[in-house]
């Protein structure tokens, strides 16, 4: 029989989320007996379509959007990469934060090779970008700025309304790698002055493999991919109807349920920040204290920074599955954190973070469990030294 400690929960949701079940029952059709091609004219064809038609219709009414302003794409960082590429190309100049997704990072670096100038604005310690800051890095040649909406890592929210409102001001699109805040935090184009959005259905308890790239009316992209003109040219590719209906599904889940999801778990959030940084005397809080993802959670353990890679494992090793990082550069787990740097940490504390994230049907009994193992294992790491004390954030 598993035992108390033993028991499997995960809170690594930044990382991915758990199909939710309503999902699975509306995709479980296509998966089955309807298995039309959408651009196919006969009666399987026509109910593909009419499935992926409705998709598109949910996932616009997240975003209080319009339908025809949502592009499916086979992930986030494909969305990523038409947005970019799309916009930048020809040569320009496009701004993007230093602690940006891998897919806005190295899509970034690719323009540059290709002459596009690219600026990275800094930081505050909280993980912030300043508006005042994009304003004064925009010039006559720029032609969009990416600024994410919530940090992968760190779970900071950034002020997007205003970020965009700033590039709106200078005729400059906006764009904003959503794929950790859609379904969790509301996101409005009517309100907000977006051009493209990007986000993933997994990240919402949809399923992988499947995204979308809302582009504002009147924002044209030069294709990145060709073929079969799908997706009005900008996704050429037999659409995944199962997977875009999943995310439909997940888009209509997320709308009804957000609210009050959002309230329990920044309660739940609160509650366990506050019990971990009283149990543990070295632990401290990266990234800013309220203005942060419902259920994220990135802890630090001053003079242990070099152990958080042994923490996680022990935490493995008792079930509670959480992270150092991001799951995409889960590879380099042992390098420092790109996204610390940014905020201003050295090599060595860049290297010590630990990134819990609560999800949808984490229970307040598992988080309490959590909340008694951690404090235990933290404090059967290496004991602290002088020395080690040394790197410790003031």
């Amino acid at each position: 029989m598993q035992t108390e400690s033993q028991r499997r929960v995960f809170f690594d949701h930044a990382a991915t989320t758990p199909l939710d079940g309503r999902v699975l029952e509306a995709m479980l059709p296509f998966l089955r007996e309807n298995h039309g091609n959408p651009s196919s004219l006969h009666w399987a064809g026509r109910e593909a379509r009419a499935a992926v038609d409705n998709a598109r219709a949910q996932v616009a009414q997240l975003l209080n959007a319009q339908p025809e302003e949502i592009i499916f794409t086979g992930s986030g960082t494909e969305a990523d990469n038409i947005a970019l590429v799309g916009a930048a190309l020809p040569l320009s100049h496009i701004i993007i934060s230093a602690f940006e997704h891998p897919a806005i990072l190295e899509t970034a670096g690719f323009l540059e090779s290709q002459g596009v100038a690219v600026t990275r604005l800094p930081v505050t310690p909280e993980g912030l970008v300043a508006p005042a800051a994009l304003e004064e890095a925009l010039r006559p040649e720029t032609r969009l700025v990416s600024i994410m909406a919530a940090n992968n890592v760190v779970g900071t929210l950034q002020p997007v309304g205003e970020l965009a409102a700033v590039a709106r001001r200078k005729g400059v699109w906006f764009h904003t790698d959503a794929v950790q805040a859609v379904g969790k935090v509301p996101l409005d184009m009517v309100r907000q002055p977006i051009d493209l959005l990007s986000l993933s259905a997994h990240k919402l308890y949809g399923p992988k493999g499947v995204g979308a790239l809302y582009v504002r009316k009147g924002v044209k992209l030069n294709p990145i991919l060709h073929g079969g003109g799908q997706e009005k040219g900008l996704r050429p590719a037999t659409e995944n109807v199962a997977g875009i209906v999943g995310l439909g599904a997940a888009a209509a889940i997320a709308q009804k349920e957000m609210s009050d999801e959002a309230a329990r778990l920044v309660c739940l959030r609160d509650d366990f920040i506050e019990t971990i940084t009283a149990a543990i005397p070295n632990a401290y809080l990266i990234g800013h204290r309220h203005r942060r993802l419902p259920g994220h959670v990135c802890f630090g353990f001053a003079g242990q920074e070099n152990d958080a890679i042994q923490l996680m494992l022990a935490l493995d090793g008792e079930g509670l599955a959480v992270s150092t990082g991001s799951a995409c550069s889960g590879k380099h787990s042992s390098a420092p954190s790109h996204v610390l740097q940014a905020m201003g940490f050295d090599a060595l504390r860049a290297r010590g973070l630990l990134r819990i994230s609560f999800g949808r049907f984490n229970t307040q009994a598992e988080i309490e469990h959590f909340a008694a193992v951690l404090p235990r294992l933290a404090a059967g790491l290496r004991p602290l030294t002088s020395s080690r004390l040394s790197g410790a954030r003031g």
